[in-house]
């Protein structure tokens, strides 16, 4: 049984939309937990609302502010090595995708040599096979 899709712009009823804030929450915190205790990751969360005037802090607030005194002696480098952003996904993945691009294209190349071959065997080729580099290719190919 599938999940009910969810579309993403603000609740106008307020009764509604401090229950489903008080339900995201409670299930964010919860998985917060289930990956600190899994994976012994240190974690905490803050988090703003304006229906209180205080914020929650999770696990509590001397633990957060241990954990986050921790992040911050880290030095810079170290501190930013595992963050992203937006931009930084999405270079990564056009990297990715021009690297399986080139991997494509040059085999691409090694099959159209093969079919060139393939059909000058059978005197369908038209080809000019004067040029001297595409017969050493041609011939490292055979071998």
């Amino acid at each position: 049984m599938g999940r009910k899709k969810t579309t993403y712009e603000l609740i106008t009823n307020e009764f509604a939309r401090k229950t489903t804030l008080k339900k995201r929450k409670a299930g964010l915190l919860k998985k917060l937990s289930e990956l600190t205790t899994l994976c012994d990751v240190p974690a905490c969360a803050i988090i703003f609302t304006s229906y209180d005037a205080r914020p929650d802090v999770w696990p509590s607030q001397a633990e957060a502010c241990r954990i986050l005194e921790k992040f911050e002696s880290l030095p810079e480098q170290q501190r930013g090595k595992n963050m992203m952003d937006q931009t930084i996904v999405l270079e990564r993945n056009i990297l990715q995708l021009n690297d399986r691009l080139e991997k494509q294209r040059k085999k691409n190349e090694v099959l159209e040599k093969e079919l060139a071959l393939v059909e000058s065997m059978a005197d369908e080729n038209n080809c000019d096979w004067n040029n001297l580099e595409e017969l050493e290719e041609l011939s490292y190919q055979l071998q």
